[in-house]
């Protein structure tokens, strides 16, 4: 593990963090069309009311217009469609990108105490919120993302982040209020990237994630830098001035998640393998095991109970781990899915896996057995969504 400092970076950051204290703030009765537009809640909708119940949610990321598609999780776990809601922006796509236009994990972000869904529109710039009550969506507010191609959202408690992937990276906060977005001045923080590097499917930023107790937001630059960035997150959740920069070369992290142990996870698209690591108060992270999945372009991980789920883009397979308490991972072995192997989320306490397929815009469902296995259970075909990434289970 090495911690080098980017040269220049805090000056961009300072110069960029009082540029964001003159973003307008977006008001609830007051919204400003230069930042954001907003709509009524519908009825039954609202904020900390209602919430997902047997759902799951797919964004398609579709330049012509990007939607949220619902579905129905029948007990048995099977989908059925409920619905697709315009996000009131398009999507986008990256230079050299095939089965996932955007490169990332966390594009499509549930936040459970607020009964909001926040989908990226990479193509607009903005970040959708809708309202959610059971299997159906209400379109709240359309808010600008602060940067340039957001593909991540990040929350905890009132407190959400935004990475925007071009221009050299940059993450956005904002406050809940009343259920809307409201832009925090002086958050953003530019990741000092170099935004010429190519391909930009490999060289812009692929999550931001804060961890498990809100008091460090952390984003992985793949191949750009290959580093795992960790902010602190201080009063009024402004991020500390520059991150602590890890270094972990040649593995090209990608996905964030962390074990139910509370150990930070790491999908790395470089060496095909899911990597745990301790994370310290100060910001520095340190190995602890990698172990390969087998298997070729591992860019994804999800949790699922007291298991791991990697997704391999390139072999078209999900591959199960099992970890432990001192953070080591055991591969359990890997399941066809259809092309393009995406992001994934699981339901009912990690009971069903739904893993999204980027290929021919597929999802395909699973029941999580012992050891990490997988019992596939149907497909379901999302219109529109081929090439999509964000997906959202219950």
């Amino acid at each position: 593990m090495r911690v080098p400092a980017r040269l220049g970076s805090a000056i961009a950051v300072a110069a960029l963090g009082l540029a964001a204290a003159a973003l307008p703030i977006v008001g609830l009765p007051f919204a400003t069309p230069a930042f954001a537009s907003t709509r009524a809640p519908a009825s039954g909708f609202g904020s900390g009311f209602g919430g997902a119940s047997h759902a799951v949610f797919v964004q398609t990321d579709n330049p012509a217009g990007n939607q949220v598609v619902a579905y129905h999780r029948a007990p048995d776990g099977v989908l059925s469609p409920a619905g697709a809601y315009a996000t009131g922006g398009v999507g986008g796509i990256l230079a050299g990108s095939a089965v996932d236009h955007l490169a990332s994990q966390g594009s499509l972000s549930y936040d459970r105490g607020h009964a909001l869904l926040y989908a990226v529109n990479a193509g607009s710039d903005t970040v959708s919120v809708f309202a959610v009550n059971g299997d159906r969506l209400a379109l709240r507010q359309v808010v600008a993302s602060g940067g340039s191609f957001p593909v991540s959202v990040a929350v905890h408690g009132d407190l959400v982040y935004v990475l925007n992937a071009l221009g050299g990276g940059r993450v956005q906060g904002y406050r809940v209020l009343g259920g809307f977005l409201i832009p925090i001045p002086g958050s953003g923080r530019a990741l000092g990237l170099d935004p010429t590097a190519s391909p930009q499917f490999t060289n812009t930023p692929g999550q931001v994630a804060f961890t498990p107790d809100g008091s460090q937001l952390i984003v992985t630059t793949k191949d750009n830098g290959n580093d795992i960035d960790v902010f602190g997150v201080g009063f009024g959740g402004l991020l500390s001035a520059a991150p602590v920069v890890n270094s972990e070369p040649g593995t090209v992290p990608f996905a964030i998640s962390f074990d139910p142990f509370g150990h930070l996870v790491i999908a790395e698209a470089g060496t095909n393998a899911l990597a745990t690591f301790s994370l310290a108060a100060s910001g520095t992270v340190t190995l602890i095991d990698a172990v390969p999945t087998g298997a070729s372009a591992t860019c994804w991980v999800a949790p699922a109970g007291p298991f791991l789920f990697a997704s391999n883009a390139g072999s078209a397979a999900e591959s199960g781990y099992t970890s432990s308490f001192a953070g080591t991972l055991t591969l359990a072995g890997a399941t066809p899915t259809d092309p393009g192997t995406v992001d994934a989320s699981a339901a009912a306490g990690g009971r069903f896996l739904y893993v999204q397929t980027g290929g021919n815009g597929i999802v395909d469902e699973f029941t999580v057995g012992a050891g990490a296995s997988l019992t596939e259970i149907g497909t379901v075909t999302v219109p529109g969504a081929a090439g999509g990434e964000g997906i959202v289970a219950f």
